[in-house]
């Protein structure tokens, strides 16, 4: 089956092009119980081996591709899908769906793995990604975020920004152009939350836990000097005000800080050396949190405060 493989990227085939090769129906099927291919929807397959090694950002990837190569250019993805595509950070998404927007104006609807969207869009807004029509990165964060909750839209409109995909002000305004469409008014909020400078999926979901628990706005990549001018750390969170630094300390942050050769514990020996150090320059204290914290809301709130102090003006 290497013709098929080699027809569109990853290895993605349809049944019609599988019979236009001279392959029948149960020559699919057997190649599926050999393990030799995957089915990803009615009428589209994949080597197996791609569709294993995927994750599940990379199956539904795999499942927007599918979905589009049998809608010939008549849709753009949208909503979750998009934001997939773009690399946008995202907590539990929805992936069972492949949510599209039309471009020929036909009616919307929704199907059991695709959903059809009749939002709005100018054909500048439609580009190409690797290959694929895509709605820009904006509104594809913004139509994700509408259809979740605060919590869970927050992480992908702070990805939007901090990964330079748009600024403050072009979220603004294209979230002004949304108003009067669905679910706006609890996207209004995540919007409104909305900030550069968070940097993992943790860290968005601890500055809401921070909104939710009427916390003090945190300084976001709180720059720490010496004497001297050099910058000696960076933290995710600080209220100066308060003398207080904060840190999300989560299993993917000590595995990107680890260098070849380094074992764990050296590394958080090493970071525990850098929070001295950092304490000791500014004479803040130091909170740090993990996964678990994040949904022990009102005790990590309770925690942060505890530690709060409030300095005396310069």
């Amino acid at each position: 089956m290497d013709e098929l493989f080699s027809l569109h990227p990853s290895g993605l085939f349809l049944r019609r092009e599988a019979l236009d090769h001279g392959y029948r129906d149960r020559d699919l099927a057997a190649a599926r119980r050999a393990g030799v291919i995957t089915r990803v929807r009615h009428g589209a397959y994949v080597p197996s081996a791609v569709w294993n090694r995927s994750d599940d950002l990379g199956q539904h990837r795999l499942l927007c591709r599918a979905v589009l190569l049998t809608h010939d250019g008549v849709v753009a993805l949208s909503h979750t899908s998009g934001a997939v595509m773009h690399g946008l950070r995202m907590w539990k998404p929805a992936l069972q769906q492949v949510h599209v927007v039309r471009l020929d104006s036909s009616a919307g609807r929704c199907q059991h793995d695709v959903v059809y969207h009749e939002d709005s869009w100018r054909p500048e807004d439609v580009r190409l990604v690797e290959g694929v029509p895509i709605l820009d990165p904006t509104s594809c964060a913004l139509g994700a975020a509408s259809l979740t909750s605060v919590q869970a839209g927050l992480p992908i409109l702070d990805s939007l920004l901090q990964l330079e995909l748009a600024d403050e002000a072009t979220l603004w305004s294209t979230f002004q152009n949304r108003k009067g469409w669905p679910r706006t008014r609890r996207l209004h909020i995540t919007v409104r939350l909305a900030r550069a400078g968070a940097e993992s999926l943790g860290e968005s979901l601890g500055r809401h836990l921070m909104w939710a628990q009427h916390l003090p706005e945190p300084q976001l990549q709180f720059k720490v000097y010496d004497e001297h001018g050099h910058l000696v750390g960076v933290t995710d969170f600080a209220w100066p005000e308060y003398g207080l630094l904060g840190e999300f300390d989560g299993r993917v942050k000590y595995g990107r800080l680890l260098k070849p050769g380094q074992e764990p514990g050296e590394v958080v020996f090493l970071e525990k050396e850098r929070e001295d150090l950092l304490r000791r320059i500014t004479d803040f204290s130091m909170v740090r949190f993990i996964w678990s914290d994040l949904f022990r809301q009102q005790q990590t709130a309770l925690h942060i405060r505890q530690k709060m102090r409030v300095r005396p003006a310069a």
